[in-house]
């Protein structure tokens, strides 16, 4: 799970730095300056502005990678996300998180890559079962998580489709927070946290990014908190996509603080 404002703590940096060079070390020869400036910056002087423990630095990674299509940089962070303190079914679980928000198409090949890696370490497969929802159950189980992350509005909201598409809103609640949110391996609060990132990654969504910013306020994932992931995440997703999410966190801070 996530850590809180109050116990997130700095990255052993000189660490960080000579693990993550691995991204990068491919274009050592062809292109050692480039090598040289993203390392310093994203590997060196990031995490060191940035206070967050290394699981969550890295499950924001990862969703991240996963949410702006970054196939090659996720296979080879995957392994040192294992390293950083994630799971073999939390890795799992962040993928399965990313289908109800980016579709199959780009799912299927982080789920392949996520499942070589995870051979390449000799972990079996398939992992432990995490489902807990029933077919029966799901669309009630999806609500309750809805109106945990969102508050009490959502009770009702899967029966409020419009009339011409009345099924989204139900397929919502039961599908999307139903089938996923309620599944073992991650907490509410590191599925919404997740989420946020996917989102924040693949840009053009700016109104479910600043509704995810505040369900993650709402869920207890503080600004401050938010802000260091939005931080952390910036060298893989560049300023734009970094910028709006923070618009999206300050839109959804002031409107938490009307309240």
């Amino acid at each position: 799970m996530p850590a809180t404002d109050q116990d997130a703590t700095t990255t052993d940096r000189v660490d960080l730095t000579e693990s993550l060079a691995g991204l990068t070390s491919e274009f050592a020869s062809t292109d050692p300056e480039f090598v040289d400036l993203f390392d310093a910056f994203a590997f060196d002087e990031v995490p060191d502005r940035v206070p967050l423990d290394d699981h969550t630095r890295a499950l924001g990674w990862l969703s991240t990678l996963v949410g702006c299509q970054g196939i090659d940089a996720y296979r080879v962070m995957l392994p040192l996300a294992l390293t950083m303190g994630i799971t073999p079914t939390e890795a799992k679980e962040a993928v399965y998180q990313a289908t109800a928000y980016l579709g199959l198409g780009r799912v299927f090949p982080f789920l392949t890559a996520t499942n070589e890696v995870l051979a390449e370490k000799d972990v079996t497969l398939p992992l432990a079962p995490q489902a807990r929802t029933t077919p029966e159950g799901r669309r009630e189980a999806g609500t309750q998580a809805q109106v945990d992350i969102f508050g009490d509005g959502m009770r009702d909201f899967w029966r409020n489709g419009d009339a011409e598409y009345p099924q989204i809103n139900e397929w919502l609640a039961a599908n999307c927070f139903g089938d996923y949110y309620t599944r073992g391996g991650l907490d509410l609060k590191a599925r919404e946290l997740v989420t946020f990132c996917i989102i924040a990654a693949q840009g053009g969504c700016d109104g479910q990014l600043q509704g995810h910013a505040a369900g993650n306020l709402h869920i207890g994932n503080g600004e401050a908190l938010l802000l260091a992931v939005i931080s952390s995440n910036l060298p893989l997703i560049g300023y734009p996509r970094t910028l709006n999410a923070i618009t999206a966190l300050e839109a959804a801070a002031a409107s938490a603080d009307k309240e």
